[in-house]
């Protein structure tokens, strides 16, 4: 039997109509969102080392000689507000004394990232937000080209899901033994990309649909709503004190739990707020000595946010110091998020290869160069069986109750994620209409 040959051998059956229900949705699923997840794959491949090849990249940013001197941390916040043109909205202190600190500098023109020598107080350069990694990151998000765009991302890692559970079904072996575990042919056939499609799927599905369930609360509907949810449920971050905003975005160094707690609210005089070089020596003596990120308050004698975000996410703080005093108003770790809160941020720091170190990483990594393989090897699929002038879809099956297996594998999906329900309801939708303009479909199609 010819891969070819697959779904005529289903037949008229009831068994065989499921097949080619599964076939349709998974064809289409990856002709929509392929392009979407390769893209998504790419970006977050580089970005798992991010780290690294931001040391590479911007080495003369990036990397200082180590030295027995320390400039002061105003010191360094005034060069990078000289070098950017505007002013530092929050700071990036590294733990290795080999490395530059980074200031977010917000300008009329937008953000940039100024890199201070924290041994001279020198800047060394500005670059766009985050540097090269930063593009990445909102390349990955899609945020780049807007909010709607990043709704994208939600539904293209639902849509995932859905191929992930489509192609386990059309892998099922059904009596075969060749093209399960172990590629046949050679690449000058269809056989052979057949094979290499559905083993790939097979052994990277799980780590798929874990990027794809992982990723979902950075997405800008689901997310958003979760982090509301839990919270109010007691599930999510802990309640907030009555706060004050210090920041028009999210600070980038703060978990996903806080990152729209505002800091609390300082009741002393403004006119009496301590300067950074107070607050940081106040943070260290928090407990707070790797490296961490200082997200400066609005306003003077505002509270400032600490945050260690350490690779291994139950050793994560984020602290909130008084603008005034520097007495710390709040102390938030891991051990104070609740179940969901604690779920997802574990979830988050897998998902960016930080939790269990370089295995981790390459697991990630793994999954990412897969997603290629699959997309890759599903064209070369589609460029062989098609028909000329055609786009050479599964074509529909007969009854419609065929499609009642689908809909057991995309309903709790569209109950879970609602954005990537309507989704799934329109295409079900266009399916069908395209099943009463088309003619009657023909086995060999």
């Amino acid at each position: 039997m010819t891969v070819t040959d697959a779904s005529e051998t289903q037949g008229t059956s009831p068994a065989g109509e499921v097949y080619r229900a599964f076939w349709r949705w998974h064809f289409y699923a990856g002709l929509l969102v392929l392009p979407v997840l390769m893209l998504l794959a790419l970006t977050g491949g580089l970005y798992l080392f991010k780290d690294e090849l931001t040391a590479i990249i911007h080495r003369p940013l990036v990397v200082v000689a180590d030295g027995p001197e320390t400039a002061s941390p105003a010191t360094w916040l005034a060069a990078a507000e000289v070098a950017g043109g505007g002013k530092a909205v929050q700071m990036v202190i590294p733990a290795r004394s080999d490395r530059s600190v980074q200031v977010a500098v917000e300008t009329a023109s937008g953000k940039t990232t100024a890199y201070v020598d924290p041994h001279t107080g020198q800047a060394l350069g500005v670059t766009a937000p985050g540097g090269l990694m930063g593009l990445v990151k909102r390349l990955h998000s899609l945020d780049i080209a807007g909010p709607v765009a990043n709704l994208l991302v939600e539904v293209a890692a639902g849509w995932a899901i859905v191929l992930v559970a489509t192609g386990v079904f059309l892998w099922w072996p059904r009596g075969r033994s060749g093209g399960v575990v172990t590629v046949r042919s050679r690449p000058a056939k269809r056989l052979f990309w057949r094979d290499l499609h559905a083993v790939t799927g097979i052994f990277a599905g799980a780590v798929i649909v874990f990027l794809a369930v992982t990723g979902m609360p950075w997405s800008a509907f689901w997310g958003k709503e979760v982090r509301q949810l839990t919270t109010e449920a007691g599930l999510g971050r802990p309640k907030p004190p009555v706060v004050q905003s210090h920041h028009d975005e999210p600070a980038e160094g703060v978990p996903w739990a806080l990152q729209t707690k505002a800091a609390p609210a300082s009741h002393h005089d403004h006119h009496a707020a301590l300067g950074v070089d107070a607050i940081v020596g106040k943070a260290r003596a928090a407990g707070l000595t790797d490296g961490f990120t200082l997200s400066l308050p609005k306003t003077p004698g505002g509270a400032w946010t600490a945050a260690y975000m350490p690779d291994k996410v139950e050793n994560a703080r984020t602290v909130y110091l008084d603008g005034a005093d520097g007495r710390v108003l709040a102390d938030i770790g891991y051990r104070d998020f609740g179940a969901a809160a604690k779920v997802i941020e574990w979830g988050i720091a897998v998902h960016q290869g930080q939790q269990f170190g370089l295995a981790n990483k390459l697991l990630m990594l793994a999954g990412c160069i897969s997603i290629w393989l699959l997309g890759v090897s599903a064209v070369v699929m589609w460029w062989k069986r098609r028909p000329k002038s055609r786009l050479a879809a599964p074509v529909p099956p007969a009854r419609r109750g065929a499609y009642l297996g689908l809909l057991a594998v995309v309903l709790p999906l569209a109950v879970l994620y609602p954005l990537v329900g309507a989704s799934l309801a329109a295409a079900l939708i266009l399916d069908l209409v395209l099943r009463r303009l088309s003619p009657a479909p023909r086995l060999g199609a």
